[in-house]
């Protein structure tokens, strides 16, 4: 491991532009349902969210996305204008939304998941156990990295 300490820039580069390949690919891979539905990839990720934290907050949603109030509103409008998720107050504080996929919402979901699902479980199956656990340690690195 410790000609990793020595990694040269050109390397690096290398190595971002494989992250921004993958992520490219398993996306696009989606794409086709994506455009039945007339949604692009910020849609994707909320639906995405969403039915990673049923009941998630706006303000939530704000935070995991790192995006402003204003994009979230107008990805918001487009997912209710075609009636993929709902809304529900909170018992304690209604001033709180929690939205939630409906039934449109997890068929679209599972769509789009069926279609990634088969990229990234071929690649892992593919894979030694080794290489998986340090593939996973490696991204939870890198999301979690403070600059």
């Amino acid at each position: 491991m410790k000609e990793l300490l020595y990694l040269k820039d050109d390397q690096l580069k290398e190595f971002i532009e494989k992250i921004s390949m993958s992520y490219r690919e398993t996306f696009s891979d989606a794409k086709k349902v994506l455009d039945k539905y007339s949604i692009g990839v910020a849609h994707h990720k909320v639906i995405n969210l969403i039915s990673l934290y049923d009941g998630i907050t706006i303000s939530e949603l704000l935070k995991k996305l790192k995006i402003t109030k204003q994009s979230l509103n107008r990805v918001i409008k487009d997912l209710v204008k075609i009636e993929v998720i709902e809304f529900k107050k909170d018992k304690k504080d209604t001033r709180l939304k929690h939205v939630y996929l409906n039934d449109k919402g997890i068929k679209l979901f599972n769509e789009v998941f069926d279609i990634q699902k088969k990229r990234i479980y071929n690649a892992l199956l593919n894979s030694s156990s080794k290489e998986v656990i340090n593939f996973n340690n490696v991204l939870n690195k890198i999301i979690n990295e403070k600059i």
